[in-house]
């Protein structure tokens, strides 16, 4: 129940700052973003609709295609968003007052950080926005191409049909929101994960690397057996994750045992399992 209670939360937050970055942001200023509201934007010069009339006929839509072409469990998922945000919209639309003078390019970098995190907020609860996720999910589930690389067509389209309304200048401008959109929803996804670094470990003495690991970082190991592909020598590779803080501790530990040691050492950004996500913070 807290589960459900703290998803649909954070399905109304993320749908409400996804409102906001529309209503307040993009369509005020015809910024060519990404989805629905850079198609309106783009259309809206062809076909004389008010724009957020226009977004919320395209969300409810989509919504029915995708519940015809990607089935009940989709529509149980996506029919929160698909109703909510545009209530949210018309209700932004309709009593909040854009700032006057702005920028545009101010305009699209922060309607599309403000869309980012809203979208982001809604996809780490296992939903969908809805709206222009629905053609890309559609084309993914016959063809097997990545969603995120029709998501980002999808989007660089979107923006381009804004060359037969508008100007190259309006393009590019567009072209802010829709990376500032894709880099605030990859923050939003890896937010509240534990920043940590794995390092893979090859060394004659990784016994008792691995030992001294356990011992004194309270971390465990995994060795594997490898092979060398120039010498054909099998070795044994030590790999340990541990916090951003023990990571010179590790290093220390491994030069006093064997200098000579071969480390390879990735950044990662979210670690789930006991010592990271049991509630054991170092």
């Amino acid at each position: 129940m807290k589960v459900k209670i703290r998803n649909t939360f954070l399905i109304l937050l993320g749908n409400f700052l996804l409102a906001l970055a529309v209503g307040f942001f993009i369509l005020p200023y015809n910024i060519l973003s990404g989805g629905v509201a850079g198609i309106a934007v783009a259309l809206h010069s062809f076909i004389q609709i008010p724009t957020d009339v226009m977004v919320n006929a395209l969300v409810i839509g989509l919504f029915f295609v995708g519940w015809i072409l990607l089935g009940k469990d989709f529509a149980i998922k996506t029919v929160v968003s698909s109703f909510v945000y545009p209530v949210f919209l018309t209700l932004i639309s309709s009593f909040l007052t854009p700032p006057a003078n702005l920028d545009p390019i101010l305009a699209s970098l922060y309607g599309g950080l403000i869309a980012g995190v809203g979208i982001g907020l809604v996809i780490r609860t296992g939903s969908s926005t809805g709206g222009m996720d629905i053609p890309p999910l559609v084309v993914h589930k016959y063809t097997n191409i990545s969603i995120a690389k029709l998501i980002l067509i999808t989007d660089f389209l979107t923006v381009l049909l804004g060359l037969f309304a508008y100007n190259l200048e309006t393009v590019l401008i567009g072209i802010i929101s829709v990376f500032t959109t894709s880099y605030a929803i990859d923050k939003v996804l890896v937010v509240g994960g534990q920043e940590s670094k794995s390092v893979q470990i090859i060394s004659a003495e990784y016994d008792k690397i691995s030992k001294e690991i356990h011992d004194k970082l309270n971390r465990g190991t995994t060795i594997t057996l490898a092979r060398g592909g120039y010498t054909n020598d099998e070795k044994n590779v030590v790999l340990a994750v541990v916090s951003q803080n023990q990571y010179p501790q590790l290093i220390d530990i491994i030069n006093e045992i064997d200098p000579k040691a071969f480390i390879i050492t990735t950044d990662t950004t979210d670690v789930h399992g006991e010592g990271f996500s049991f509630g054991y913070r170092v």
